[in-house]
């Protein structure tokens, strides 16, 4: 987990995501790098759109109960309305299976 927030962090920062800062937020966090992992991550999301995987979040819907009855539609239709292209729905694929 904590390799997405690695990741997490460079994009908050508009820092690159790349092996090496990733690897330096790691180690910075005083945890143990795994080269591999750190691979695997970069490599799954080189096709994804973070602030577009930010939104879509079930997290972020989850955070969305106090909205009013008329709201859900609107959200709906915008959630219709995005395009989801096969390279990224792959790369999230990728990136899941690094949790198991």
């Amino acid at each position: 987990m904590e390799y997405v927030y690695a990741a997490l962090i460079l994009h908050k920062l508009k820092k690159e995501i790349n092996e090496a800062n990733v690897s330096s937020v790691i180690k910075a966090a005083g945890a143990e790098v795994s080269d591999a992992q750190v691979k695997a991550l970069v490599s799954a999301l080189a096709d994804v759109n973070i602030e577009e995987a930010i939104k879509a979040a079930p997290v972020a819907m989850a955070a969305a109960p106090a909205a009013t009855a008329g709201a859900a539609p609107a959200a709906e239709a915008k959630k219709e309305e995005a395009p989801a292209g096969k390279s990224e729905e792959q790369a999230m694929e990728g990136l899941a299976s690094l949790f198991g």
